[in-house]
């Protein structure tokens, strides 16, 4: 497919917003790389809206706004004009679409300071963010098992999380259920266990399928630092040099793996 020029500002976005996932798509095959800028570049948009302003009136209009957008592809009708609602909705399948509203609920955590109400709610907001984003990627490219995908996401999205909390405290919101030093060790061995088992059952994902799955190139490393020393979450210190992250995501992609 030909880069217009609302791909090519959807490109622009990820480079700029989300450089980790940019990598990762430009690593993915050439084919590939439409749906998935589509797709990062709709997350971040997503992701920003709660954040739009301080009067949770105007955020939620934001959120509402990309529901809406949903809706719209869902229902396989014409798409409202914008630089990433248009090329999303002539690539996303219709029956894919229908995990955008899943996340923008739960991204409706993000306008307010209350604190998730149990593990149960923290790990619906997770899944829904980082695993419903996976899913539409993977299913998009080829054949997956739902639940395997789901899975991986599960880890990167609290590996993602991890280097998030930063910010988050500053804006005050409480981001962590338990944010003590074992609290957190117990995250990220959750969240390397997720990973690990659906690396067992790797044979589920199509080559296809696993190109979406790149994006989480870096979670192992990143919960592993987590639970060896959480003390790097509140410091925002997780991650790998930029030679390291290069290589490793060099590597996977050569051989594809994820």
């Amino acid at each position: 497919m030909v880069f217009d020029d609302d791909l090519t500002s959807c490109a622009e976005l990820v480079q700029q917003g989300d450089p980790d996932r940019f990598m990762a798509v430009m690593a993915a095959p050439a084919e590939a790389r439409p749906l998935l800028f589509a797709l990062y570049a709709f997350n971040i948009e997503l992701a920003k809206a709660p954040w739009a302003s301080q009067e949770s009136m105007i955020a939620e209009m934001r959120v509402q706004w990309w529901r809406d957008i949903g809706a719209e592809i869902t229902q396989g009708g014409p798409v409202r004009r914008h630089f990433v609602a248009t090329p999303l909705g002539r690539l996303l399948r219709a029956e894919l679409a229908g995990h955008i509203e899943p996340m923008a609920e739960a991204r409706r955590w993000d306008i307010y300071k209350d604190p998730f109400e149990d593990e149960a709610a923290f790990d619906h907001y997770i899944d829904a963010t980082s695993g419903g984003l996976m899913w539409m990627a993977a299913a998009s490219l080829g054949q997956a098992e739902e639940e395997v995908v789901r899975r991986f996401a599960y880890g990167v999205g609290i590996a993602n999380w991890f280097k998030a909390i930063p910010e988050l405290v500053g804006h005050q919101r409480i981001p962590l259920l338990d944010g003590t030093p074992e609290g957190l060790r117990q995250l990220a061995r959750r969240g390397l266990d997720h990973i690990v088992q659906a690396e067992k059952q790797r044979a589920s994902i199509s080559k296809e399928a696993g190109v979406a799955l790149l994006s989480g190139w870096q979670a192992r490393a990143i919960l592993s630092q987590a639970l060896q020393q959480p003390e790097r979450i509140a410091e925002g210190r997780l991650g790998r040099s930029e030679f390291r992250r290069r290589t490793g995501l060099i590597w996977r992609a050569a051989r594809g793996h994820w």
